[in-house]
C-alpha cells in the first residue's frame, strides 16, 4: 500500500483522522506491516507500551473498551482499531490486553519512532492531550460497540424481502392489505401457516414497508437458540444479546413451535411487557433489567393461545391448495425468475400444464411448486415451451398392493434391458413377417379357410390381444408392424432428404386426435361388416396397409410417435383396455426428482452410468407421471436409459388406476361404448334373427341402414340408467352422482368380455386348423395334418363364462369408481347385467 493509499486509510478508517494531511503523510512511511498469528497477545495490560498497533486485517478482542476501564465485558476489535495511543501520549502503561482471534495484519509504529514524530510534529501531543484523548477513546469505543454490534447481527440480516404478494385471488388481496396495516405501526406480529409458504418473505414485507425501513432485520431459527438465552438476551457482563444489538429494528422469530421450552415464558414476557432479564452467570447474581426497542414477528405453523392475545395483528397464511387461481401467476413467476438466472429465453406455459397443477394440493405449498417449475425447465430440450408431460408433482394416492417383477426376477429386467426388447424383434422378424402377411393376403386365396395369413389375422390375433390387454396392457404395441414401418420411414425421410421432424400440435392432438380414431375406428366397423372382411384377404391387407400409411405418413411429419399416442384406432382401444391390466410401468418419483438432472428417459441422450444411450420414450410420457396405462406402450426405453434404477415394472391390482388415479375422457367413452356396440355389429344375423326383423342383409343399402343404427343404439342403454341415476340422487339424497364420463368407465370390463366372446369361437374352431390352412394357402393338400378343435359346448361354456367374469367385474369396478352404496348404483348395475344378457343371447 502506498504512503498515499495508507493517509487516506488512516483518514477514513481510524480515529487518527483528527489529524491534518500533513503529519498523516510523516506518519505513514513509520508503518511497519506486522502479521499476529491467532491467539497471540498483541498488547498487555498494565505493561509499558511497545508502539502504536493498528489493526489493519482481521479480528482481535480486548479484554475492556479503552472508555470504560472498569468494564470487564470483552469487546472485538476490527480493522481500524488503534490500540496504545493512550498510553504513548500520556506516558502511562498500556490499559488493555488485546488478543488476535485469528491472523492479524497490525500496521506498527514502534516507541522512539513515535516520540520523535511526536517531537516533529508538535500538533501531534496538542491535539491528543488528555481530554481529547479520552474523547478519542470514547469515540473509538462507540465505534467498536457498532463494529461489534454490525457482527452479532451480520449472520442474521435479512437484506431485502425476496418477493411481494402474487396473484390476484381474494386471498392475496387480503394478504396484500394485512402486510399493509401492521406496516403502520410496530406491534407485534404473529403469522402462522403450513409448511412452505414463505412466511418468512412476508414478514420481511412488513418491515420493509413500514417506516422503519432503514433499520436493521434479522430472522433467528428458534431451533438454534441457546437454551440459556444468552444469544438472544445476553450475558451480565458479557456481550450483548441480539435484542440489544438490534435496538430499534426488527426481529423475526422463525419456527416459534421449536423455541426451547426453558425460553418460552421470557419470549412471552418481551412480548407483554417490553423487557427482558440479562442472563446471569451465577443465580445467586440479581436480574438485570432490560427495556426491549426491537418489534418482534413471530412465524409459527399453527396459531398459539397464549401469543395470540399479546399480538397486535395475526396473519394466517393460506395454504397453495386453496389459492389455485394463483398458480398460473406464481408459475409465470418462477419461469422468470429461474430463467433470468441462468441466462436463458424465458419459457411458457401451456394451459394444460396449469390445469394439472392446480388438480394437485401441494402439501409443501410455494417450495414444491417452485422445485417443481426448475426442474420442468432443466427437463426442457429444444423448446421453451412447458407441457403437462414435462411438469407434473408427486404422486397424490399411494402405490399400495405393488410388486416391482424386476427385482423379483432379475431375468426379466435382463431381457427387457437387452437388445431383444423390442429392438431384435421388431427388425428381425415383425418387419419382414409382416410384409410376408400382406402380400399373402393379396396374392393368395380370399376365403380363410384356405388363407393362413387372414387366419393368423383374424383367428389368432384377435382373441390374443384380447387375452393380453388383462396381463400386458399395451405390450404389442411395443412390436406392433405399423409403427416399425413409421419408424422406418422416419429414418429413411433424416438421412435421404435431412428433414426437421415437426413438434406435435398437443392441444389440438388433444382435443381432436381421440375423436379422429373413433370416427376412423367406427369406418373400419362399418367396412369390416359391409365388406366381409373377416372373410375377405385383400380386403384384410388393405386394413393393415391403411394403418401403416398413416404411420408412416405422420412419423414422416412428426418426431417420434405422434401416430401411435393420438391417431392409431388400435393404438387408441388397446389404451383403453390397457386400463384394466394387472401390470403396470412406473418410476419412483422420489428418485426422479431427488437424483435424476437428466431425464434421459423422456428426452433421450448419451449413455449414463448404468442407463444406455437411447431416443427418449416415443410418447414423450415420463414414466413417473404416468396416472394410468394408455401412454405406455412398454418398449422399455425409460428402463434402458434410467441411471438409478427408478423404473419398475409392477404387478398390481387390475385396473386400479379407474378409481385412485384415472382422468376420465369423453372421446375414450365415445370409443368404449363404440366397441360394446361393434359386440352386437358383428351378430347382426343373430340379432336379426331373434328380433325378428324385415330386413334383407343381401341387400347393401338396408345392410347398411341396420349396421349405423346397431352401432349408435345399445349405448343409449348405459345412458337411460344414467339418466334414472340422477334421477334417483336427486329423489332420495339430494345429491349429484359422478359425471357420466367418470362411471362409464364402470362398463370397460363388460367390453373386454363381450368382445373376446365373440372371438372365442374363431380362436378355439378355426384358429386350431392353421396348419391345413397353411397347407392350402400354397395349393397344397393338408387333410393327413392335426388340428385342435374346441368342442362348441366347451366354446359355449367359456363364452358364457367369460361374459359372467365381465359382468361381475364391471360392478365392482362401477363400485369402486362412484364409492357409494350398491343399491346406490342399482341402475348401472342392471343395465351392465342387461347388456351382459343380450351378449349371452346372441353369442
Amino acid at each position: 500500500m502506498t504512503s498515499l493509499n495508507l493517509v487516506t486509510w488512516l483518514q477514513e478508517r481510524t480515529a487518527l483522522s483528527l489529524l491534518s494531511d500533513d503529519v498523516l503523510g510523516a506518519i505513514a512511511p513509520s508503518l511497519e506491516e506486522r502479521i499476529v498469528p491467532p491467539d497471540t497477545t498483541v498488547t498487555q495490560e498494565e505493561t509499558p507500551a511497545d508502539g502504536l498497533y493498528i489493526l489493519a486485517e482481521g479480528r482481535a478482542e480486548s479484554n475492556r473498551p479503552p472508555s470504560n476501564p472498569e468494564s470487564e465485558r470483552n469487546v472485538s476489535l476490527l480493522p481500524g482499531s488503534v490500540l496504545n495511543l493512550q498510553a504513548l501520549l500520556l506516558d502511562r502503561p498500556t490499559q488493555q490486553t488485546a488478543i488476535a482471534q485469528n491472523e492479524c495484519k497490525f500496521w506498527f509504529v514502534p516507541t522512539a519512532t513515535f516520540q520523535e514524530l511526536v517531537e516533529q510534529h508538535p500538533e501531534i501531543s496538542q491535539l491528543f492531550a488528555q481530554q481529547l484523548a479520552e474523547e478519542v477513546a470514547q469515540l473509538t469505543s462507540k465505534l467498536t460497540y457498532e463494529q461489534e454490534r454490525q457482527a452479532i447481527l451480520r449472520p442474521y440480516l435479512v437484506p431485502k424481502a425476496r418477493r411481494g404478494i402474487i396473484g390476484k385471488s381474494r386471498y392475496a388481496v387480503r394478504l396484500r392489505k394485512q402486510v399493509e396495516e401492521a406496516s403502520k405501526d410496530r406491534q407485534s406480529v404473529l403469522i402462522f401457516g403450513e409448511p412452505g409458504l414463505e412466511k418468512d418473505n412476508i414478514a420481511a414485507l412488513i418491515h420493509y414497508s413500514s417506516s422503519s425501513r432503514r433499520k436493521a432485520v434479522i430472522q433467528v431459527d428458534c431451533s438454534t437458540l441457546q437454551a440459556s438465552g444468552a444469544d438472544l438476551f445476553g450475558r451480565v457482563g458479557g456481550k450483548p444479546g441480539l435484542i440489544e444489538a438490534l435496538a430499534e429494528g426488527t426481529l423475526i422469530l422463525n419456527n416459534i413451535q421449536e423455541l426451547p421450552k426453558t425460553l418460552f415464558a421470557d419470549v412471552l414476557n418481551v412480548l407483554k411487557t417490553g423487557t427482558y432479564a440479562l442472563v446471569s452467570r451465577t443465580q445467586e447474581e440479581p436480574p438485570q433489567i432490560q427495556s426491549s426497542n426491537a418489534r418482534i414477528i413471530i412465524i409459527a405453523e399453527k396459531a398459539f393461545p397464549k401469543i395470540n392475545t399479546l399480538v397486535g395483528h395475526r396473519f394466517k397464511i393460506p395454504p397453495l391448495r386453496v389459492r389455485k387461481t394463483d398458480i398460473g401467476d406464481y408459475v409465470k413467476y418462477y419461469i422468470s425468475l429461474i430463467c433470468r438466472a441462468k441466462g436463458i429465453a424465458k419459457s411458457s406455459v401451456t394451459p394444460e400444464a396449469i390445469r394439472r397443477l392446480q388438480s394437485y394440493d401441494f402439501p409443501n405449498n410455494l417450495r414444491e411448486l417452485e422445485n417443481l417449475v426448475q426442474r420442468a425447465i432443466s427437463q426442457l430440450k429444444g423448446c421453451n415451451e412447458i407441457t403437462e408431460e414435462i411438469i407434473w408433482p408427486s404422486q397424490s394416492k399411494k402405490k399400495q398392493f405393488r410388486l416391482n417383477l424386476l427385482n423379483a426376477y432379475p431375468q426379466l429386467r435382463k431381457f427387457l434391458r437387452s437388445p431383444w426388447w423390442p429392438d431384435r424383434v421388431n427388425y428381425g422378424f415383425t418387419l419382414t413377417a409382416f410384409a410376408l402377411i400382406v402380400a399373402i393376403l393379396f396374392l393368395g386365396p380370399q376365403t380363410r379357410d384356405r388363407n393362413f395369413a387372414l387366419n393368423l389375422f383374424w383367428a389368432w390375433w384377435w382373441p390374443l390381444i384380447l387375452l393380453v390387454f388383462p396381463f400386458l396392457g399395451r405390450a404389442w404395441c411395443a412390436v406392433c408392424p405399423f409403427m416399425i414401418y413409421g419408424e422406418v420411414t422416419q429414418k429413411l425421410s433424416q438421412t435421404l432428404f435431412g428433414r426437421q421432424l415437426k413438434r406435435w400440435p398437443r392441444e389440438a392432438a388433444e382435443k381432436w386426435g381421440g375423436w379422429f380414431l373413433f370416427g376412423l375406428f367406427a369406418l373400419i366397423l362399418l367396412w369390416e361388416e359391409l365388406w366381409d372382411l373377416e372373410n375377405t384377404a385383400y380386403l384384410s391387407a388393405c386394413l393393415l396397409l391403411l394403418i401403416t400409411a398413416g404411420a408412416m405418413i405422420f412419423s414422416a411429419i412428426f418426431e417420434r410417435r405422434f401416430w401411435c399416442r393420438y391417431l392409431c384406432p388400435i393404438g387408441g382401444m388397446n389404451g383403453m383396455f390397457a386400463k384394466l391390466s394387472m401390470t403396470e410401468l412406473r418410476a419412483q418419483q422420489g428418485i426422479c426428482s431427488a437424483e435424476c438432472t437428466t431425464y434421459q428417459c423422456y428426452k433421450g441422450g448419451p449413455q449414463k452410468g448404468e442407463g444406455m444411450e437411447t431416443d427418449g420414450c416415443p410418447l414423450y410420457s415420463h414414466p413417473a407421471q404416468l396416472e394410468d396405462n394408455r401412454d405406455c406402450v412398454l418398449c422399455m426405453t425409460c428402463l434402458k436409459a434410467c441411471p438409478h434404477r427408478s423404473v419398475e415394472f409392477n404387478l398390481r391390482p387390475p385396473g386400479i388406476e379407474l378409481w385412485t388415479t384415472h382422468t376420465p375422457r369423453s372421446y375414450e367413452v365415445a370409443l368404449l361404448f363404440l366397441l360394446l356396440n361393434g359386440v352386437f355389429l358383428h351378430c347382426l344375423p343373430s340379432l336379426q334373427s331373434k328380433l325378428n326383423l324385415p330386413i334383407d342383409l343381401n341387400n347393401f343399402w338396408q345392410h347398411c341402414a341396420f349396421s349405423i343404427v346397431v352401432l349408435s343404439l345399445p349405448a343409449l342403454f348405459p345412458i337411460l340408467a344414467h339418466g334414472i341415476l340422477k334421477l334417483q340422487y336427486r329423489l332420495t339424497q339430494g345429491l349429484r352422482p359422478r359425471a357420466f364420463v367418470e362411471l362409464a368407465y364402470g362398463y370397460l370390463p363388460l367390453v373386454l368380455a363381450g368382445n373376446l366372446a365373440y372371438y372365442l369361437p374363431l380362436g378355439l374352431q378355426e384358429g386350431g386348423r392353421i396348419l391345413p390352412v397353411g397347407l392350402a394357402t400354397f395349393g397344397l393338400n393338408g387333410e393327413g395334418l392335426p388340428i385342435l378343435v374346441a368342442h362348441p359346448a366347451v366354446v359355449a361354456f367359456l363364452q358364457g363364462s367369460v361374459l359372467i367374469f365381465g359382468v361381475l367385474l364391471s360392478v365392482i369396478v362401477a363400485q369402486k369408481i362412484a364409492r357409494q352404496p350398491l343399491r346406490g348404483m342399482l341402475p348401472q348395475h342392471l343395465a351392465i347385467l342387461g347388456l351382459g344378457i343380450s351378449f349371452w343371447a346372441i353369442l
